[in-house]
């Protein structure tokens, strides 16, 4: 079992999910509610706060890595302030950039997400111990309050799957999946 099958068993069926690039993701389970971001490093939470505020009903998690959140920390301090009850963040910390060649990150050695989110004023943000603990994690109750950010070191091997790279078929999938769009010619 990897970590993106215990990430799918533990989701609600009406989340949204918000990806930079997790082929794993891709491979274990798509969704029309999965929005995969291509070739978009840092944009996954921005977007991510955007749904949870247009749509409050509706839990958000965005899935992002190390690296790419570090090329949006002022993201992080905006969730902080607005304080989105129903987004959820999932930080994968590998200590690399895995996509770009996998030169060393911050992560590697002096930047804690964790510390960095907490100081941002996400104060519900935790390191993950291990699968049964992020399960107990991400399985909370969106009306539990938020935002959340749970943050887990990972291993750097690449992923396995391989992501569709049609923009125009994901982002119409998306907003089907949303409820806010229609049907086109391109969806399977």
């Amino acid at each position: 079992m990897t970590w993106a099958d215990s990430f799918l068993r533990t989701l609600k069926e009406n989340d949204v999910r918000l990806v930079t690039y997790v082929p794993d993701l891709y491979a274990a389970g798509h969704r029309p509610q999965n929005f995969y971001m291509l070739g978009s490093m840092g944009l996954a939470c921005p977007i991510a706060l955007g749904v949870a505020l247009a749509q409050p009903e509706r839990g958000v998690i965005a899935l992002e890595g190390d690296g790419s959140i570090l090329m949006a920390l002022g993201c992080l301090t905006t969730i902080g302030m607005v304080k989105p009850r129903n987004l959820t963040i999932v930080i994968m910390d590998n200590g690399i950039y895995q996509i770009t060649g996998k030169q060393a990150a911050a992560t590697a050695s002096s930047a804690d997400i964790v510390a960095i989110a907490r100081g941002a004023c996400i104060a519900n943000s935790q390191w993950v111990r291990d699968e049964r603990h992020f399960e107990q994690l991400v399985s909370r109750r969106f009306d539990d309050g938020g935002p959340v950010l749970l943050a887990a070191k990972i291993d750097d091997k690449p992923g396995i799957g391989k992501t569709v790279r049609d923009p125009a078929l994901i982002r119409n999938r998306f907003m089907r999946g949303l409820g806010t769009g229609r049907g086109s010619a391109l969806d399977a």
